[in-house]
């Protein structure tokens, strides 16, 4: 979807080189580059190109795991009470997202450059105020909680009050009373989790307020049963990332968390579509304001198709707060609100997946997602790609025997190239070479970017 009239991508193609030491695998000679430098790209060549060995994440699908919703509300609790302990999270294998990529040319603004009217504080795109913290949590905090000794008998009792002249399903058995201090308490009432007594007072405030909307109509029994259905369905809908970070801050919250959104310097071309996002596409910067201070700033790409995530920087006295974590959620979050101006816009790249490096699992835990078959080119679900990648390093993913690349190379004559400010086929350029054949170089970049960039980008060549 090049925009009318933009310039076509300019890159020049480097492979072959001496293997080097890999900073992953550690091997002496792991490492081989192979790789472009791009005077120019366009936001369709750049998805297209990313489309050919990536990996994606569903955002319209995204599931928060439990470990994610912890430091969504972590730092839920730091911005609006500011007493979270500076401790490193372990809930991720990797706290930051910035192992797979390669240091960036990029243009920094600096904090002076940045005017206070560019700054979007986390509150002003969604209407619900922070609960606290201990809200929704997911974790099972009891009240009057015990310890219960290994020798100990265990008593469970029904949380239902027992009906006169049936038998109770709670305990027959009398034990004798534990010792002071030691064993639950019998003569009190069975803990609860705090969980539930909330639940149940929003269930009970629910339902007084709706049957207030009634105007004194005298409820049915079926009514009441399908108030009570509808009310507990809406209290035990699962809360969405949205929901942790587009959100109204208490009036008196303890700091106050802002970011800014600007283009930056890249070989990327900066375009706008009537039916693209209101920012365009492009290379963007995202920074993340503290109390006024920088605390991280994410480098990303707004593409045709997807949010792809380059880089993350952040200031060390801030990883308490998970930042790696929490800026790809919010990254997440941001694809989704895109999705509504842009309809075709609905995935999260997050770079390559290497099965065999830990410090590369942790992308597989943002669901669903997708890999991309090397030999095939088709995307397929991770969970269908874990047990292949355990058993080999290099795999063929899509296990279509019948399937193929649908868009490798087929003709190299046609692949074009820019030589001495002239474009022209291939099959011209190699008539006018002069010296040793470069076809080999031209074969294998024209297989890695297949048919289509291949006949759109121009090659350069001296």
């Amino acid at each position: 979807m090049a925009a009318a009239g933009s310039s076509p991508s300019i890159v020049e193609y480097f492979g072959g080189e001496d293997g080097y030491r890999c900073g992953y695998c550690k091997n002496e000679s792991g490492n081989l580059s192979h790789g472009m430098w791009a005077h120019s790209m366009t936001v369709q060549d750049y998805q297209d190109l990313i489309d050919r060995g990536w990996r994606r994440c569903q955002a319209l699908r995204f599931q928060s795991s439990k470990s994610h919703k912890k430091v969504l509300k972590k730092m839920l609790k730091f911005i609006s009470k500011g007493d979270v302990s500076k401790v490193a999270s372990e809930e991720e294998p990797m706290d930051s997202h910035i192992e797979d990529v390669v240091t960036c040319d990029f243009a920094y603004k600096s904090e002076s450059h940045v005017s206070q009217s560019e700054l979007t504080p986390l509150s002003v795109d969604h209407p619900e105020r922070v609960e606290n913290e201990d809200k929704d949590t997911g974790e099972t905090k009891e009240v009057n909680e015990q310890k219960v000794e290994s020798g100990s008998p265990q008593i469970c009792a029904d949380k239902d009050t027992p009906v006169p002249g049936e038998p109770s399903h709670s305990a027959k058995t009398v034990h004798a009373p534990p010792k002071p201090g030691k064993g639950a308490d019998l003569s009190k009432p069975p803990c609860r989790k705090a969980k539930d007594i909330r639940k149940e007072r929003k269930l009970q405030k629910l339902l007084q307020n709706q049957m207030c909307t009634l105007e004194g109509s005298q409820l049915q029994g079926g009514d009441q049963v399908f108030l009570l259905q509808n009310s507990k369905s809406k209290t035990n809908q699962p809360k969405t990332i949205e929901d942790f970070v587009f959100v109204s801050l208490p009036d008196d919250a303890r700091h106050k968390l802002e970011f800014t959104r600007f283009l930056c310097d890249s070989p990327l071309e900066a375009e706008n579509a009537p039916n693209g996002p209101e920012c365009g596409y492009g290379s963007f910067h995202q920074q993340y304001w503290l109390d006024g201070k920088i605390i991280a700033v994410g480098v990303i790409d707004i593409l045709p198709y997807c949010v792809s995530s380059v880089y993350l920087y952040y200031d060390p006295d801030y990883s308490f707060l998970s930042l790696g974590v929490y800026s790809a959620l919010r990254e997440i979050a941001f694809t989704r609100q895109l999705h509504e101006k842009a309809p075709d816009l609905c995935f999260y790249y997050m770079g390559f997946y290497i099965h065999s490096c830990p410090k590369m699992r942790y992308k597989g835990q943002y669901r669903p997602s997708d890999l991309l078959c090397p030999e095939t080119y088709v995307w397929t679900p991770i969970e269908q790609c874990l047990p292949l990648l355990e058993d080999a390093k290099y795999c063929r993913l899509n296990q279509d025997v019948k399937a193929v690349d649908e868009g490798r190379i087929k003709e190299l004559g046609r692949v074009r190239v820019l030589h001495k400010r002239t474009v022209m086929p291939y099959s011209v350029y190699k008539k006018r070479r002069k010296g040793p054949s470069d076809e080999a170089s031209v074969q294998q970049y024209a297989s890695l970017v297949g048919q289509t960039c291949s006949e759109r980008m121009l090659l350069f060549r001296s």
